[in-house]
């Protein structure tokens, strides 16, 4: 079965969609069975209201450059087209998908919530269960897996969800294959699908000594003699 995830990160004019904050940015990857296909959603939003100073500091998107930018009800239907049926990766979803909500209650009742498309899951969370006690930051994150985040010097919705998908698929098990797909899409903001493969390091190759291949045959030549029916790790089993 065919497991489709959109890694999901938005920026917004401030912290709290109950005060009217919304969100000016969107930022999608899609993966399938854990693989970069190359295909993003990303667009700027018009938030039809002010930007918090302390919100620019963070994401340096200014009033300035998103007054010709459309709002949210003329992107809603494309967004909605790429994330429909999805598994969304989030991290600190609670944040997200309250100003995605949010966006989908000014638009009317008719629109639903996010979890009426999609399932949702918290990357934050997991890393939260996986690491106790430690920080789970995306930053923290990508230094503790050692993917590449040099570029992050101010937080922008595609780039944190291309880094959020390597970390998340570190995290639960690794990537199902190296490297993307040999004529993936580009994506459908025209990124092309080899943008992102740079941020992997080569995975280091740990191979055992003398001492430790000779331990191992007398463990597998016990194991034998103790079953008295061979061993089938043994080339003379």
């Amino acid at each position: 079965m065919t497991t489709r995830q959109i890694v999901l990160d938005t920026e917004t004019t401030g912290l709290e969609p109950q005060q009217g904050h919304r969100i000016i940015e969107i930022g999608c990857v899609e993966l399938v069975d854990r693989r970069h296909t190359g295909n993003r959603f990303h667009r700027y939003i018009n938030p039809e209201r002010e930007i918090e100073e302390g919100a620019v500091e963070v994401h340096g998107i200014s009033n300035e450059y998103l007054a010709d930018k459309p709002v949210y009800r003329d992107v809603v239907g494309d967004f909605l087209e790429f994330v429909r049926g999805a598994a969304l990766i989030i991290h600190n979803a609670p944040f997200d998908v309250g100003f995605l909500d949010a966006e989908f209650g000014r638009l009317g009742s008719e629109w639903g919530r996010t979890e009426d498309h999609c399932s949702v899951t918290d990357s934050l969370v997991l890393a939260r269960q996986m690491h106790p006690g430690q920080r789970n930051s995306l930053d923290a994150l990508c230094k503790r897996y050692e993917i590449d985040n040099s570029g992050r010097d101010l937080h922008g919705a595609l780039l944190d969800a291309e880094l959020l998908a390597d970390v998340y698929l570190a995290m639960t098990g690794g990537q199902a294959a190296l490297g993307l797909d040999v004529g993936a899409p580009a994506g459908r903001d025209g990124a092309s699908a080899a943008a992102g493969a740079g941020r992997r390091g080569a995975i280091p190759v740990v191979r055992a000594d003398a001492a430790e291949v000779s331990a191992h045959e007398e463990r597998l030549a016990a194991i034998a003699a103790a079953s008295g029916k061979g061993c089938l790790w043994l080339d003379d089993a």
